[in-house]
């Protein structure tokens, strides 16, 4: 049976993205898929890498994140609630992420998340990341909300091109080598609408949340985001003056 991860980085469970990550989780095994939940918030999730984290970085009094991760995963030490963690990514086909955009960024719970559970020895080595990391032929989306308006959150918006601020977080899933599809991202979310735009709020809330199981149906023919093959960059990591750009990121030279 295939299986989907649903990662949920949202405090309040009566929320959009509560219920939004809801409906993935019910068109998902409508599809015939297993769904698992990493609910970070119900979790209580520590979202904080630190030394007390690792027996041998404590024992050694010098905090090296990757060499601490990495002696963990080769002797199977690694905390609880991140092996719990790493064994649903490893078993997961497919996996949605649903968060709101907070000062300009997922919060930081979903980063923390990141920060931990991506383990070095685990998740990705040095010669197993980006064309040839782990999770090849699996595929993330993110399911985003913002506070801001569609026309600020263009790429000429004074909030920010949405697009940019996710791509940090798509190149993460990148480097472990899974494909990204472009976002879905819904905006205008907040709680502040009043009369008649609270009443269209809901009502295009609701039409979403009914619509969304058509989206979760079409998963495998979603459109991915473009990014540069390991080929189209030099031994210095350079990206190659022939090859593409698809962001701003990595770019040619203006």
């Amino acid at each position: 049976m295939p299986r989907t991860l649903i990662v949920l980085a949202h405090p309040e469970k009566q929320s959009f993205n509560s219920s939004w990550a809801q409906a993935s989780a019910q068109a998902s095994q409508a599809e015939g898929h297993e769904v698992m939940w990493s609910d970070l918030y119900a979790l209580n999730f520590d979202p904080s890498e630190k030394a007390d984290n690792y027996a041998s970085a404590r024992q050694a009094g010098f905090f090296d994140v990757l060499k601490a991760q990495e002696a963990a995963a080769d002797t199977n030490s690694l905390p609880e609630d991140v092996a719990q963690e790493i064994a649903k990514i490893r078993a997961a086909d497919r996996i949605i992420f649903h968060f709101p955009i907070w000062w300009f960024a997922p919060p930081a719970i979903l980063k923390g998340w990141c920060d931990r559970v991506f383990v070095q020895g685990a998740l990705h080595t040095i010669d197993q990341r980006f064309d040839n990391g782990i999770f090849r032929r699996k595929t993330v989306l993110f399911c985003a909300t913002t506070g801001a308006n569609s026309a600020e959150s263009a790429f000429n918006g004074k909030e920010g091109d949405v697009r940019m601020l996710l791509w940090p977080l798509a190149y993460t899933l990148r480097y472990l080598g899974f494909d990204v599809l472009e976002p879905r991202v819904l905006h205008g979310i907040h709680g502040y609408h009043e009369g008649a735009n609270e009443v269209a709020l809901k009502a295009r809330l609701t039409s979403e949340l009914e619509g969304h199981a058509q989206t979760i149906a079409q998963f495998e023919s979603l459109p991915k985001i473009a990014f540069n093959a390991d080929t189209e960059f030099d031994a210095e990591g350079s990206l190659l003056p022939d090859a593409p750009s698809y962001s701003h990121f990595i770019r040619q030279k203006a």
